[in-house]
């Protein structure tokens, strides 16, 4: 197991990226970030990644080229990457999309939120649920 955990984060918009990471750092500041922009440059980065891959991936629903949903279908039915926990990171609270998006195999849907303070205890509620869930260390 690594001591500096490693996440995936998709998103397509800058100042989500920005926060997000901001408030990953300001939880552990040894966690390593990388970024995808939508779905097709995840799943790239994800077969690129040979001697290493996330202990987590953070997935925004509504993005350019391919989707969350569409980019959780891919990742849960591909053999090397299926068991990488995955969070859905969106805007939306509809229960509906929350339902269908575990069901697509996400380990948990997270709401945005408006301010650090939240977004910093959201994600440290989340990684430490997942952590327990999915017997990886994915907070170090």
């Amino acid at each position: 197991m690594r001591q500096n955990p490693v996440y995936l984060l998709v998103d397509d918009d800058t100042d989500d990226i920005e926060f997000f990471c901001e408030a990953l750092q300001d939880i552990n500041e040894k966690a390593k970030c990388f970024i995808a922009r939508n779905g097709e440059e995840a799943i790239s980065i994800l077969r690129n990644m040979t001697d290493i891959k996330p202990d987590l991936i953070v997935l925004d629903l509504n993005m350019p080229k391919m989707d969350g949903k569409s980019c959780l279908r891919k990742l849960k039915s591909d053999n090397e990457l299926k068991d990488i926990p995955v969070v859905v990171y969106t805007t939306s609270a509809n229960r509906m999309e929350k339902d269908e998006t575990l069901l697509l195999g996400a380990a948990e849907f997270m709401t945005k939120a408006t301010s650090f303070s939240k977004l910093c205890a959201d994600i440290l509620e989340i990684i430490k649920k997942i952590s327990k869930i999915s017997n990886r260390n994915v907070l170090a």
